[in-house]
């Protein structure tokens, strides 16, 4: 019998671009009520994070509070690793550095690289299914040296992102939002993600079928093309479920994490 102790599991919940750790302000709560520990965080320049977007370099220097995090766990504390959209980058490079520290990685509607190609090559996949500004409504991009920085405007977000949220949440997120950066040019010539760091630590990936901006379609490919086996849907749930379908997430990370030591 496994002991209360034993079931405990420690969640670390992170956030997709131009979103902070407020965005998992409903599924942090119910994880705790479940009996667990759940850290949520923002990463470098995201959030109340004080830097500056156009300051960071690479996907490393934006990853830098989940690294420390990571760092700081006691040698036998192993997580549960949870990110959202582009976060699924900040988890694969984490795993890499890391993977003593992870029990479980869920890609929840997430990027989600391979060990066999460029770090960039799921991104630029996804970019081409977006192929021209139109697509991304009022998006607002900006250059800064060959960071290449996005902010979601208004009618992305309502429309795109939160389409099955409701306006209060719509209005949150666009007083919170802050630009980010996808890191294309950086993760163009980093290493590949390794099989021994990011390979080895089991993965779940949760689709979400009414995501309008990492399409289903879009979710299954990268799923097939990097082998992962484990996976959950969330039905009837845009790109941001810890808003649209708080429980229903909730309940799949529970189930998820019951099966996998941590």
């Amino acid at each position: 019998m496994v002991s209360e102790t034993e079931s405990k599991k420690h969640f670390v919940l992170v956030h997709g671009s131009c979103h902070g750790a407020w965005c998992w302000y409903k599924v942090k709560p119910r994880l705790q009520s479940a009996g667990h520990r759940v850290t949520v965080l923002d990463l470098a320049a995201s959030g109340i994070h004080p830097s500056k977007i156009e300051d960071l370099g690479s996907l490393l220097d934006y990853s830098q509070p989940l690294l420390k995090l990571l760092a700081s766990l006691p040698p036998d504390d192993k997580v549960v690793l949870v990110g959202h959209s582009f976060a699924g980058m900040n988890l694969a490079l984490a795993l890499d550095l890391f993977p003593h520290k992870v029990a479980l990685a869920v890609f929840l509607t997430a990027f989600l690289p391979d060990t066999h190609h460029s770090p960039s090559y799921v991104l630029r996949k996804f970019l081409e299914t977006i192929p021209t500004d139109a697509g991304w409504l009022d998006t607002e991009f900006s250059n800064h040296g060959t960071l290449r920085t996005l902010l979601f405007g208004p009618k992305f977000l309502s429309s795109k992102l939160y389409q099955l949220c409701s306006p209060q949440d719509v209005e949150l997120a666009k007083a919170l939002m802050r630009p980010a950066s996808y890191f294309v040019d950086d993760l163009s010539k980093a290493n590949n993600f390794s099989q021994e760091g990011y390979g080895s630590v089991p993965r779940v990936f949760i689709t979400c079928n009414e995501d309008l901006t990492i399409t289903i379609e879009f979710q299954h490919w990268m799923i097939h093309n990097a082998g992962v086996k484990e996976i959950l849907e969330i039905k009837d749930s845009d790109h941001m479920p810890m808003l649209s379908k708080p429980q229903e997430l909730c309940d799949a990370l529970l189930l998820v994490a019951s099966k996998h030591d941590a």
